[in-house]
């Protein structure tokens, strides 16, 4: 990726960029998929190594995208399960049964919400709600 070059005051096409720049930022910000945290930061904020993160990247529950070097990068979504499996972890949980439940919670959760949806949508369809 190429540096951006500096804006010059006064250059309107340098503050239309600029503009573009910052909704774009800001829609990475509120992004909870958006790749924006290193592995060293990851584990830092985590309180884990760095090979507790590959372990989870080992077992499929995170796996994080890549930077142009090879780097891993991780979500806040992908924090927050890495956060689960450490509690997990951490209260003596197997790292692979960790995983599994976190699975199936994530799974449970998305089954629960398209459900809602579903009977939302029943519901709003539903010729008999008319009458009454």
């Amino acid at each position: 990726m190429k540096a951006s070059q500096p804006a010059r005051a006064g250059d309107p096409l340098d503050q239309h960029h600029a503009q573009d720049d910052s909704g774009e930022l800001e829609d990475k910000f509120d992004d909870e998929d958006y790749p924006a945290y290193s592995m060293g930061r990851a584990a830092e904020m985590l309180g884990v190594t760095p090979a507790f993160l590959r372990s989870l990247d080992t077992t499929r529950l995170i796996v994080p995208q890549r930077s142009a070097g090879g780097h891993r990068r991780y979500s806040r979504y992908q924090l927050r399960l890495a956060q689960r499996a450490r509690d997990l972890v951490n209260q003596g949980t197997a790292l692979d049964a960790a995983c599994r439940i976190i699975i199936l919670e994530d799974q449970l959760a998305e089954a629960q919400r398209i459900n809602a949806r579903l009977q939302r949508d029943r519901k709003s369809q539903d010729p008999s709600q008319d009458r009454a």
